[in-house]
């Protein structure tokens, strides 16, 4: 019996050794995550539609980089991904700064502000399934469902830190402040994976084309994209949408949103192992829709931050569920590529969303945002349904 708790402990260590160039990565995401939109706005003076615009070009580049982070896992292992990873982090930060400086130039800020999206997206693409990989191939496949959870944990739980950390930042010291903390933490996580050994892939079998593993994991794809429809409203326009009726602290909602998705990652751990990924997949995308509504039927903050923390509570198991079936679906030499794949999606949701509720915002106003983007997962969950009923036939 102790050798299990010593060995579960172990792995825990292990995993944790690994996840937290993601919880790195994140966080220098989340940083400038809540700020972005309202500098755009409201001090350069442009669109919703174009601050969502902006948003969202870090998940545009985050999807062709993709895939070429799952050649690189599968071929040279998950070391060099991270590596550059964190110099692309590192360097948003520096661009972010002078983006802050020609604030007074409002396009010359815009366009300094589209290269740090666009590198962001560049150590995103190149992080997403780097840590996942290493840890799969340190540990064992066995612990994929874990490893996937833990890694979801670190990203979200440093989303919702950076976020709340950002706007502090930013009221104190300006973008400035940001892009200092972001240089130094990308350093840091630089540093730390140079003296890790990697891991490279053990299988023989020939690893399948890209496209072809793609395919495979559309289906599951599609509905973790619908799903991230309501995390895309969140986290691009909550502070909006605070600010639109005159409430506080609406970076609060991001960090609400995370302490329910890392509490629902942590206590609902084994579920995925005891129920199947698609009956979870199904039950989490209910919960979200149902937080989504009672965000956009608020009539306070209050009732919004419950909305904010059902929300994150239903999209925690989302992507490890249907993750877990994705993977299984492809050959064990493929598995780099298929977690780059089927993170496509997400990046494809998060990217699309921006500009879309940006615009559904512009044209139906800002009250109109969540009651769409509980809709767009009521169609996540109805695709989930029809995934289960094929997979029981």
């Amino acid at each position: 019996m102790d050798n299990l708790v010593n060995r579960s402990e172990n792995v825990n260590l292990s995993l944790i050794t690994y996840v937290c160039f993601t919880f790195v990565g994140y966080f220098i995401i989340g940083l400038s995550l809540s700020v972005l939109p309202i500098f755009i706005n409201k001090s350069l003076g442009f669109s919703l539609v174009i601050a969502g615009l902006v948003i969202s070009l870090q998940y545009v580049a985050t999807f062709f980089l993709r895939a070429y982070s799952g050649k690189i896992i599968d071929g040279k292992g998950p070391k060099p991904a991270v590596l550059f990873s964190m110099i692309s982090f590192s360097l948003t930060g520096i661009f972010l700064m002078v983006a802050y400086y020609f604030k007074f130039s409002p396009y010359m800020s815009l366009s300094f502000l589209v290269i740090t999206r666009l590198l962001t997206g560049c150590a995103e693409g190149m992080i997403g399934a780097s840590p996942i990989n290493w840890a799969i191939m340190a540990v064992g496949e066995e612990h994929t469902a874990k490893i996937i959870s833990y890694n979801g944990v670190a990203s979200y739980g440093a989303l919702a830190i950076g976020a709340s950390l950002g706007v502090t930042i930013e009221h104190k010291f300006g973008l400035y402040g940001i892009g200092v903390l972001s240089i130094t933490f990308g350093i840091l996580g630089f540093l730390y994976a140079k003296i890790k050994e990697n891991k490279t892939n053990t299988h023989p079998q020939e690893s399948q084309s890209f496209w072809k593993v793609l395919g495979k994991v559309a289906p599951f794809g599609v509905c973790l994209a619908l799903g991230g429809i309501g995390f895309a409203s969140i986290s691009t326009f909550i502070t909006l949408y605070y600010n639109h009726f005159h409430w506080n602290n609406g970076a609060l909602c991001l960090s609400v949103f995370g302490g329910l998705f890392v509490a629902g990652r942590l206590v609902f751990n084994n579920v995925i192992n005891n129920y199947g990924g698609i009956k979870v997949a199904i039950t989490c995308l209910l919960v979200e829709t149902i937080g989504l509504s009672v965000i956009a039927f608020a009539s306070n903050p209050e009732i919004a931050l419950i909305g904010a923390g059902v929300t994150g509570l239903g999209f925690s198991l989302i992507f490890p569920a249907l993750g877990v079936v994705a993977i299984k679906s492809v050959s064990p030499s493929s598995q780099g590529s298929a977690l780059a794949g089927y993170g496509l999606f997400i990046d494809l949701s998060l990217g699309v969303a921006g500009p879309l509720i940006g615009g559904v915002a512009d044209i139906y106003g800002m009250s109109y945002i969540f009651p769409f983007s509980a809709g767009m997962v009521f169609i996540g969950l109805g695709l989930a349904y029809l995934l289960k009923r094929k997979s029981s036939l």
